[in-house]
């Protein structure tokens, strides 16, 4: 059992942004249907976006916490699958803080679009669920790679843009029906990948948005020491001649852990061999 949770550590540790996502879903879904559940106590209402924007102004932080809960487990299951799969696709060409400030942005923006849709309609209902984030990724990678290549079981060979336009459609034809203020979020996702390909295109990196927001918090509350001005007094010596610079090998435990995270970041943490997830661990600590 604790070899099963020091795996789950450093795939945690180890794995990127996508693995991270994942376990911050899953993690929320625990506290609102086990913690919460046995206690009784709805607390979906209190992280889930409310249709009604007078609601917003007693719990403004479910314009963002919603993506992250599930009404139950097959909504998070089958959401989760996409997430893993669109997001190792989209980490294929762009980087772990670029897939970190889509996911946020997209939310934010579905979210919004899903208030106002409902509040037009006249219609007073909550939402949750990361399915518009998922599709603003799965989207964004479409967008820029569409005939990549894909193989799916039981299918064979398909181009990346098939699949997103099947995914697309079914949301488009399911407007009408059951949750479609889950489906006005889906398309809404599915357009701020489109504008977050084409803004990054022109030269505009709309996740840097959310990068200098957490670089601002994280120097915000990091403390500066000031240490003391000293006044030092040093001989004078004739400087001696040094011999010509040399090679700094590596340290061999730095160079192993180096070639370890290098493999991680082309094959995933799963490839590792046992050795090499005991090396990890320990060097951790």
């Amino acid at each position: 059992m604790s070899s099963i949770i020091d795996d789950l550590k450093q795939e945690y540790k180890f794995g990127g942004i996508t693995q991270r996502l994942i376990y911050w879903n899953i993690a929320c879904f625990i506290v609102s249907y086990v913690i919460f559940g046995l206690l009784q106590i709805d607390f979906l209402s209190f992280v889930s976006l409310s249709s009604n924007p007078a609601d917003l102004l007693w719990k403004p932080w479910s314009i963002l916490t919603y993506s992250f809960f599930h009404s139950d487990f097959i909504h998070i299951f089958f959401n989760l699958i996409v997430l893993h799969f669109s997001g190792q696709l989209f980490l294929t060409f762009f980087t772990q803080k670029q897939l970190l400030g889509l996911y946020l942005l997209s939310a934010l923006f579905s979210g919004a679009v899903f208030v106002v849709a409902f509040y037009l309609m006249e219609v007073v209902s909550p939402i949750v669920g990361a399915s518009g984030a998922i599709m603003a990724i799965l989207v964004a990678t479409t967008v820029y790679q569409p005939l990549m290549n894909l193989r799916l079981m039981l299918i064979g060979n398909v181009k990346l843009w098939h699949v997103t336009v099947v995914v697309l459609l079914i949301d488009v034809m399911q407007l009408r029906l059951e949750n479609s203020g889950g489906h006005i979020a889906h398309l809404a996702g599915a357009f701020f990948g489109f504008v977050f390909i084409k803004f990054l295109q022109n030269g505009t990196d709309l996740s840097k948005i959310v990068s200098n927001l957490f670089d601002f918090f994280v120097n915000l509350f990091t403390k500066t020491e000031s240490k003391p001005f000293k006044k030092v007094h040093r001989n004078y010596q004739k400087p001696v001649s040094k011999p010509a610079s040399r090679i700094v090998s590596k340290d061999k435990t730095q160079q192993q852990i180096d070639e370890i995270l290098d493999k991680i970041s082309k094959s995933g943490y799963d490839c590792l061999t046992k050795e090499e997830k005991e090396f990890l661990f320990k060097a951790g600590k």
